[in-house]
């Protein structure tokens, strides 16, 4: 859950970036970063010598003020590899709101499945249900031939209706509107709590 301090006026949100291996979870962080304020804080990555997630990458936003709170986003991405399945789940936990990277490509559909599969047991374990968390999806890698068409991934990926969104992370297409759609999702929850 968000961490409200009425001391100092700030607010502190969690927003999980989980998908499978290569799809672009990583990316998105880097080009967020790029596009914000050079007093923002720096991307932490523990990457291996590919340059795959290792165990989480991680970076700290500060978005301005809302209602008189300083609002902070702590952004995490979670290891794609299936064999990192305890640091995924330590990641996840406390989470405000999770953003899906899919893999538009026809062949990581079942990556995909396996991914949103994942996502939803390790919140159940966790005693979440992914329906009631701020979610949004996103379906990257849309600038390659070999794509699933957006109806058919939300058809497999997105039944309850999240805001899916069509990115090119590489490129920065998609990336802030997610971003920030997700950032939505979350700060309503707060104001809500």
């Amino acid at each position: 859950m968000s961490f409200v301090d009425l001391s100092s006026r700030q607010i502190s949100c969690k927003l999980v970036y989980y998908g499978p291996g290569l799809g672009g979870k990583t990316t998105n962080l880097k080009y967020i970063r790029r596009k914000t304020s050079p007093l923002q804080g720096r991307l932490i990555s523990l990457a291996t010598e590919t340059d795959r997630t290792l165990f989480f990458d991680f970076l700290p936003l500060s978005l301005g003020e809302i209602k008189g709170f300083k609002v902070r986003f702590h952004l995490y991405t979670v290891p794609g590899q299936v064999f990192y399945a305890a640091p995924r789940k330590l990641i996840l936990k406390g989470a405000d709101g999770v953003v899906f990277v899919a893999d538009s490509r026809i062949e990581r559909i079942e990556a995909n499945l396996e991914g949103i599969g994942d996502l939803r047991r390790n919140l159940e374990e966790q005693g979440h249900d992914l329906a009631r968390l701020p979610f949004v999806i996103q379906y990257n890698k849309r600038d390659l031939a070999n794509i699933v068409p957006s109806e058919r991934m939300d058809e497999c990926l997105n039944p309850g209706g999240a805001p899916a969104f069509e990115a090119v992370a590489t490129l920065g297409n998609g990336v802030l509107e997610t971003f920030k759609a997700a950032a939505r999702l979350v700060l309503r929850q707060v104001d809500k709590g």
